[in-house]
């Protein structure tokens, strides 16, 4: 995966709501993006030691005690960058790949 691209989703994630480690897996699971906690806890510690996220604890009925994050006002800036970088990024892929899908749109037209 592209640098920064884990990064932008779990601050966009954390940036809609507040959340847990586990929310947060569960999330990154229905966009198809599989993360173990073993990758998740330390760039959840890496990105709350630059600033960039911050959190409480809260009970939980059933449970212990929850972590859950929330995205500083340094980190809202930081995820508006690796946003603009990202959608730059796609428009690069996009103009770059414009053939093929020309080429695919023709291939399905001969086959008709």
């Amino acid at each position: 995966m592209r640098k920064g691209v884990l990064e932008l989703c779990i601050l966009a994630i954390i940036a809609d709501e507040d959340s847990y480690s586990t929310n947060i897996i569960e999330k990154l699971k229905t966009s198809e993006l599989i993360v173990k906690e073993g990758t998740l806890y330390p760039l959840l510690s890496r990105l709350k030691n630059a600033g960039l996220l911050t959190y409480n604890w809260q009970e939980s009925e059933n449970s212990p005690p929850r972590k859950y994050y929330q995205v500083t006002g340094e980190g809202e800036s930081f995820l508006q960058d690796l946003s603009a970088s990202w959608q730059q990024l796609v428009d690069s892929v996009s103009a770059a790949t414009q053939s093929l899908a020309i080429k695919e749109k023709t291939n399905d037209e001969l086959k008709e």
